[in-house]
């Protein structure tokens, strides 16, 4: 995944880029960037490989090492970021979010054109610096913009700091990703997420839409590109992995997430599927708001049975030998004895995708003496790999849970039956699910449906991404 902020003020905004980007390291553990502009110094750049280290440890020496009134700052779990350019359209700073599927495709087009890419390890192109690339096919950054993202199979959200120090910002053609704009009396900001410039004395402007582009400066924001009629945003912002204070199109994470458990209680109530159960709780970290709605509605009592030790595993570091990561992976858990042993517990996640570390803390629950694990997902079940976001991992659609328990049912012919697997109602639906629970060692499993989903993020189904449930574009 990703996230970017970006900030053009009368004075130096290097602090606070400095802490709008560290507001997004929940987005990425790869690398972390900063790109700025001093009249005097022109743009600066430092890019810094985060995976064992938070973006803020890295980047303490900032402040003494680069100054702007202007700047970007990114966190990227793909390429290294943010890019200085040099082009038709100027010197200019450069950083994206988002998945480039046609990338082959478009290199042998520019390249057959005379068009040169920086490689990288193995003689893969850097998405950032393809996107430039395309940019600089037009005449203007508007234009450049447009064409890039209308090439573009995937998604592209893009913020440049250019070489007289504004900022322009891109949302996505189809608004799968946010990009909100923030002002203050020091000036203005870009932001993925609202509360990284909440925190630091910004007020909400306004969200971008659709494809909107506009350019930034201390005068104001002015419009470049109106946004379009059609949206997507990603479902997947309110139930996984957009930060819990945020709100995308108005509607705050948190919030939605308790409406979300309070919809999967119900259903659950209705169909008489739960009894007697000690505790409700959520997987940490963003299943826990699910629960607490569940555990709210049902009535049954809310608890952590285990906590993650995050004093020294806070980030997803593993060790490369698969024994020691299965051995840190149980570390991570410390478990309330008193809150498990002969405890019949209803755990709440945020998504079942491949299953492997749900596996293991199954496993680590009733090694710790639970008599039984029910299970239930905050969505329903995923059966295609994201084709929008590089949010997922998975290199094939047989690595998720739901297709290989599939292939396993019924071969190749279930494929063709996805949408009855998704469902609970119906009898493939009930072996999908029972297989799983076969698997896992849970009591029972439920997922979410997908109108349930809808009805608590509130806005109108046709703007909402589903493509990994239902696999509709």
């Amino acid at each position: 995944m990703g996230g970017f902020f970006g900030a053009v003020g009368k004075t130096d905004v290097i602090g606070d880029v400095f802490f709008g980007t560290d507001y997004h390291s929940h987005l990425g553990t790869r690398r972390g960037g900063l790109a700025a502009f001093d009249p005097e110094r022109g743009l600066q750049r430092e890019i810094h490989n985060i995976e064992n280290s938070p973006f803020r440890t890295k980047f303490e020496d900032v402040f003494d090492e680069m100054r702007g009134t202007a700047a970007i700052g990114c966190i990227s779990d793909s390429d290294p970021q943010p890019l200085i350019i040099r082009s038709s359209l100027g010197v200019y700073a450069i950083t994206t979010i988002g998945i480039i599927n046609n990338a082959d495709e478009l290199i042998d087009m520019y390249l057959a054109a005379g068009g040169h890419f920086g490689g990288m390890t193995g003689g893969r192109v850097n998405g950032t610096d393809l996107i430039a690339a395309l940019i600089g096919q037009k005449s203007s950054f508007e234009e450049g913009i447009r064409f890039a993202q209308q090439a573009i199979d995937g998604t592209a959200s893009i913020l440049i700091l250019t070489g007289d120090g504004a900022l322009i910002a891109a949302r996505d053609r189809l608004g799968r990703l946010p990009v909100l704009i923030g002002k203050s009396e020091r000036g203005y900001c870009v932001s993925f997420e609202s509360f990284a410039y909440q925190k630091i004395d910004y007020e909400d402007e306004r969200e971008l839409g659709p494809g909107e582009i506009v350019k930034i400066t201390t005068d104001g924001v002015t419009q470049l590109v109106p946004p379009g009629d059609e949206m997507r945003i990603c479902s997947f912002l309110w139930t996984y992995y957009g930060y819990p204070t945020s709100n995308y199109e108005g509607v705050n994470v948190e919030v939605m997430r308790y409406r979300n458990g309070i919809s999967m209680a119900r259903h659950d109530q209705e169909a008489g599927t739960v009894h007697d159960i000690d505790y409700v709780s959520g997987v940490p970290d963003s299943g826990t708001p699910h629960a607490i709605g569940y555990a709210n509605e049902s009535h049954i009592p809310f608890a952590r049975p285990f906590i993650k030790y995050t004093p020294t595993w806070p980030r997803s570091f593993m060790p490369t030998n698969q024994n020691e990561r299965n051995r840190v992976a149980k570390m991570k858990q410390i478990p309330v004895k008193e809150l498990i042993e002969d405890k019949k517990l209803l755990f709440v996640d945020d998504s079942i995708v491949r299953g492997t570390q749900l596996r293991e803390t199954v496993e680590f629950l009733y090694e710790s003496g639970a008599k039984e694990v029910h299970m239930r997902s905050a969505c329903p079940p995923i059966m295609y790999g994201c084709r929008y976001l590089n949010f997922s991992r998975a290199t094939s659609e047989m690595e998720l849970i739901t297709r290989s328990a599939i292939m396993e049912l019924e071969g190749e012919e279930g494929m063709e039956h996805l949408e009855e697997y998704s469902r609970g109602d119906t009898e493939r639906g009930r072996k999908l699910r029972q297989a799983i629970c076969d698997k896992f060692q849970f009591a029972s499993l439920e997922f979410q449906s997908l109108e349930g989903l809808t009805e608590a993020i509130g806005i109108e189904p046709c703007k909402l991404c589903t493509y990994c449930w239902n696999g509709k574009k």
